[in-house]
């Protein structure tokens, strides 16, 4: 096979991922300030932090060569229309596919069906190179059968699906955000006066946090989601420098159901803002390698939930309403797992081998259980040692529980999504699909423990 550097594309440093042809400048790789600029460094070394007693654990090296356990069902995907991308397509971060569970007995497939689409342009309109047909299935775990399917076409590459816990799910396209159901009918939701770029949602997914590209001098439109001055609210980055024009990218935050914007601010960059039901997360900076990760509140004031060890800036997501998941990285590149309550009690500390490289996590709609898929690479990647298809060993899949850290199941996927979407885990998190060997393979995971009672327990807000 003819080895491929996609190491040019996609530039790891100190465990950042920056990618160069995006539009985008992800928070791993910056702090930023809501309402204000980060303190410099150092400034925070003397608050008072949550003594940290949980030691850094190392979790294990290899990639394994089949599932931990053997699948309770097993629905193969050729017969569906299902087929592999081609290596060309790994490294350019595509979204390929989606996997996603509707209930605990059903599953929603979606995959990008190959082949050029045909169809009569308009006056004036040129052919759209990224536009795209995409399969949805609602497939029945216990009989494998089709219960429903549709055929979306969307306009770029990027993620297009997000779950939600009542069965529903969110589908994005161009400025539009659509709302369907277990039968796949789809309704409107948003439509956004730019093109949508990407959105988020707190764990009880009453709001959701949307990045668009949207000019400064375009004109408010009836019907589209507005840009109230009441909300108006400064986000910046450390990399960001204040100069004229305007930027473009807009971020919002609404409430999903009523479309009320509550914040909306104009930014340089892409902005992944982790909230809750209560506040967001903001990273600053401390000495040395810490960082310190505060909860600031919607109704004002803020909260320190603890110190984060890492050699660049903390990715943060809320796996549910009281922990918080820091993705860093230690000095040789290797991936660091911090699960932390807005308590500040930290759960655990885990380091992934330096060849586990490239994460994609996601959640139980409880919380109790978060997924962890990586690329599995046979060696570290960093500026002087890209990364080649040759050096590709597969996709891993591991499930962890919430409370401890632990791994409880894993499994290689394929064929290889390099941004995730061969892989789901259930409500209650008791189950967990993955796309292999030519087949959704579904497995039975006995219930995950509670999150233990934090003991220096803060009043909420």
């Amino acid at each position: 096979m003819e080895k491929r550097e996609i190491g040019a594309r996609l530039i790891t440093i100190a465990g950042c991922w920056l990618a160069t042809t995006a539009l985008f400048l992800s928070a791993a790789c910056s702090a930023f300030a809501f309402g204000g600029a980060a303190e410099p460094d150092g400034a925070l070394a003397d608050r008072s932090i949550p003594n940290r007693s949980i030691k850094e654990r190392q979790l294990p090296g290899g990639y394994p060569t089949a599932p931990s356990k053997p699948p309770a069902y097993s629905i193969p995907v050729g017969p569906l229309g299902f087929s592999a991308p081609g290596p060309l397509y790994l490294g350019e971060r595509n979204a390929m596919a989606s996997l996603n569970f509707i209930g605990e007995s059903r599953l929603l497939l979606t995959f990008r069906v190959p082949g050029l689409i045909h169809r009569n342009l308009r006056p004036g309109e040129d052919a759209e190179s990224d536009v795209r047909q995409i399969r949805a299935l609602v497939l029945n775990i216990a009989t494998g059968l089709v219960e429903a399917e549709a055929l979306w076409t969307l306009h770029d590459r990027t993620r297009y699906l997000w779950m939600l816990n009542d069965g529903h799910f969110l589908l994005r396209d161009k400025e539009n955000l659509s709302v369907g159901d277990e039968h796949l009918e789809m309704k409107p939701l948003l439509r956004f006066p730019g093109r949508l770029l990407r959105i988020g949602l707190d764990p009880s997914q009453q709001y959701i946090v949307s990045n668009s590209l949207e000019p400064a001098e375009a004109p408010a439109k009836p019907g589209y989601v507005g840009s109230p001055a009441a909300a108006s609210a400064t986000i910046t980055t450390d990399e960001q420098q204040p100069a004229p024009p305007p930027p473009d990218f807009v971020v919002r935050i609404l409430h999903r159901e009523s479309g009320k914007v509550m914040l909306v601010s104009r930014t340089r960059t892409m902005v992944q803002l982790p909230i809750n039901s209560e506040g967001y997360i903001e990273n600053l900076r401390g000495r040395d390698d810490e960082w310190v990760l505060n909860l600031n509140f919607f109704t004002g004031g803020s909260h320190t939930l603890g110190n984060v060890s890492s050699s660049c800036a903390p990715n943060n997501d809320f796996i549910s309403e009281k922990v918080v998941l820091a993705t860093g990285c230690d000095s040789s590149g290797a991936i660091k797992l911090v699960a932390i309550t807005t308590d500040g009690h930290i759960l655990w500390d885990d380091l992934n081998p330096v060849t586990a490289v490239w994460p994609v996590q996601f959640h139980s709609a409880d919380g109790l259980r978060m997924v962890q898929e990586t690329l599995a690479v046979t060696h570290a990647v960093g500026p002087y040692s890209p990364l080649g298809t040759d050096d590709i060993k597969g996709q891993l899949v591991q499930v962890l529980n919430t409370a401890t850290g632990e791994i409880v199941f894993e499994s290689p996927a394929s064929p290889i999504f390099d941004i995730g979407g061969n892989a789901a885990i259930s409500p209650t998190g008791r189950r967990v699909a993955v796309i292999n060997a030519g087949a959704v393979q579904v497995f039975d995971l006995p219930a995950p423990p509670p999150i233990p009672n934090s003991p220096n327990q803060q009043p909420s807000h």
